[in-house]
C-alpha cells in the first residue's frame, strides 16, 4: 500500500529541486522516501501517515525545550496577533540582543539577521572588512552555511553526497580560502607563521556537527586564540549549532575560550528563522550604518521570530536545564554503546550538552579523516532500523543529534531497547 509519504514525495519532486528545500531531508544518502511531518510535540513528531517517532532531529537542534512547548507557542501567538512583520525596529530586537550580550560575555554588540549562512557571511565580510585583508582558514568537515566563499571542503549535506565542494562557486572566490585540519594546532600554528599577515578571520565550529558530532580539542581552540591575537586575525566562533545548546553560555564558556566574534542561530529563534553575529565593539562598529561594511535585512530582528527565541531562552535559564539535559544526552550516548558492544558491533558514541553523536567505528573520531572512516552502510541500516521501529534519527552518518528537555527516561529507555533489537538485526546479517 503506498503510504501518504511515498505521494507527497512523488508530488514534490515534481514543483521542487529533489522534492525538498534543504537536501539532507532527501534520504539520499539513506535510502528510502523521507517523512513529511505533519505535526510536532514535546519529544515526538507525526508524519503524513499519523506515525509518531520519537524524534533526534529537533529541528537540528532549536527544539532544545521540546516541539511546540506551550510557552513558545503563546510567545509567537501574542507577537502575532501585533504584525507580523514591521521594517523598522521594535523593542524585542533589543531585548534580545541585551539577553545575548549578557548570556555571552565574549558579545559586547549583536545583529539579528534571518540564517545561519546569513551570519557567518556577514561575520566573514566584517572581518575582512575590519583587517583589510582576503585570505580566511577554515577547517575540512566544518559546515558554515552555503556562502561561497566557505562551500571549500565543506560538512553537512556535502558531506553526505560525497562531495565537499559546490559546483558554481567561481575558483577567484575559493582561492581566498585556506582550508586546514580540523584539530591540528601545529598545522594552523605552521601556517600563522608563513602568512599570518595576510590572514583575515579564522571561523571554526568548537563542536563540529556537521561531519557528525566532532568536538575541538582545547590545545586547539587555544592555539587559534593565540596566533589570532598575535598576528591581529579575527576569530570566529562559529556557534550556530552548539550556542545555547551545549551550556548556558555556549562551547566558548566550556572551553574557556573568548573569540572575537560569534555566530548564533537556531536555539535563538526557538523554531524560527533567526540568527546573529556579534562580538567586540570596536569590530562591530565596522558595520552600516556606522561603518563601511555593509550588510542589511528586510526581515532582520522579525517581531514574531524574536518572541520564539526570547520565550526559549528564558526557559533555558531555569537552575539545573544544562544538568539535566546532558545528563539524558549522556544516557542515551552510553546505552547505544553498551547495546553495540553486547551485540558485538563496532561503534562508539559521544555527546556535548545536548548534542550527541554516533559513529559505526570502535573508537570515536578525532578527524575529518577518522570520520570519513566509520562504516556508513552500517549506519544506514541502523538508520532504518530505528525508524521502522518509531525512532527518527538524522538521515546520514554525517550530522549530529540533538535531544530535548523532554526526552525523559521513559523516551531514553524506549530508545535503547529500540537500539538493542536494531544492533542485534545488524549482528544478524
Amino acid at each position: 500500500m503506498t503510504s501518504n509519504n511515498d505521494i507527497l514525495f512523488a508530488r514534490a519532486q515534481k514543483s521542487t529541486p529533489g522534492g525538498v528545500n534543504s537536501p539532507v531531508r532527501a534520504f539520499r544518502s539513506v535510502g528510502g522516501t523521507p517523512r513529511f511531518i505533519s505535526r510536532a510535540e514535546g519529544p515526538y513528531i507525526w508524519d503524513a501517515d499519523d506515525r509518531r517517532y520519537i524524534d533526534y532531529i529537533g529541528s537540528w537542534g532549536p527544539a532544545i525545550v521540546g516541539h511546540a512547548h506551550p510557552a513558545v507557542i503563546k510567545a509567537v501567538q501574542d507577537a502575532a496577533t501585533r504584525g507580523l512583520s514591521f521594517g523598522a525596529p521594535t523593542e524585542g530586537e533589543i531585548l534580545m540582543a541585551e539577553l545575548i550580550c549578557q548570556l555571552m560575555p565574549s558579545i559586547e554588540q549583536v545583529r539579528l539577521v534571518s540564517s545561519g549562512t546569513e551570519a557567518a557571511m556577514s561575520a566573514l565580510r566584517l572581518a575582512r572588512g575590519a583587517t583589510g585583508r582576503d585570505t580566511i582558514i577554515k577547517f575540512e568537515g566544518c559546515y558554515h552555511g552555503h556562502a561561497d566563499s566557505l562551500l571549500v571542503k565543506a560538512g553537512s549535506g556535502l558531506l553526505t553526497f560525497g562531495n565537499p565542494t559546490s559546483a558554481g562557486v567561481p575558483e577567484d572566490f575559493a582561492k581566498h580560502t585556506l582550508v586546514l585540519d580540523y584539530n591540528n594546532p601545529q598545522q594552523l600554528e605552521d601556517t600563522f607563521r608563513e602568512i599570518g599577515n595576510k590572514i583575515a578571520c579564522v571561523i571554526v565550529e568548537p563542536v563540529a556537527g556537521n561531519m557528525n558530532l566532532l568536538p575541538a580539542t582545547p590545545e586547539f581552540l587555544h592555539t587559534m586564540r593565540r596566533v589570532c591575537t598575535q598576528y591581529g586575525a579575527v576569530m570566529i566562533l562559529d556557534e550556530v549549532m552548539s550556542g545555547f545548546r551545549v551550556a548556558l553560555g555556549g562551547a566558548q564558556s566550556l572551553y574557556g575560550i573568548q573569540p572575537d566574534l560569534t555566530v548564533l542561530g537556531k536555539v535563538i529563534g526557538g523554531g524560527l528563522p533567526v540568527a546573529a553575529f556579534g562580538g567586540r565593539a570596536d569590530l562591530m562598529q565596522h558595520l552600516a550604518p556606522i561603518g563601511g561594511v555593509y550588510q542589511a535585512g528586510t526581515l532582520s530582528g522579525n517581531p514574531v521570530t524574536v518572541a520564539a527565541g526570547l520565550a526559549t531562552l528564558k526557559l533555558v535559564q531555569a537552575p539545573g536545564f544544562y544538568e539535566a539535559l546532558g545528563a539524558q544526552t549522556s544516557k542515551l550516548v552510553q546505552g547505544l554503546t553498551a547495546a553495540a558492544q553486547e551485540a558485538g558491533i563496532a561503534f562508539s558514541a559521544n555527546s556535548v550538552g545536548g548534542m550527541f553523536g554516533l559513529y559505526f567505528a570502535a573508537e570515536k573520531p578525532q578527524s575529518y579523516t577518522e570520520m570519513m572512516k566509520c562504516d556508513v552502510a552500517n549506519f544506514n541500516a541502523f538508520f532504518h532500523a530505528m525508524l521502522d521501529a518509531g525512532v527518527y534519527l538524522a538521515p546520514s552518518a554525517f550530522e549530529a543529534g540533538f535531544v530535548s528537555a523532554q526526552h525523559d527516561d521513559a523516551i531514553i529507555d524506549a530508545t535503547l531497547q529500540t537500539a538493542r533489537a536494531a544492533f542485534a538485526q545488524l549482528a544478524r546479517r
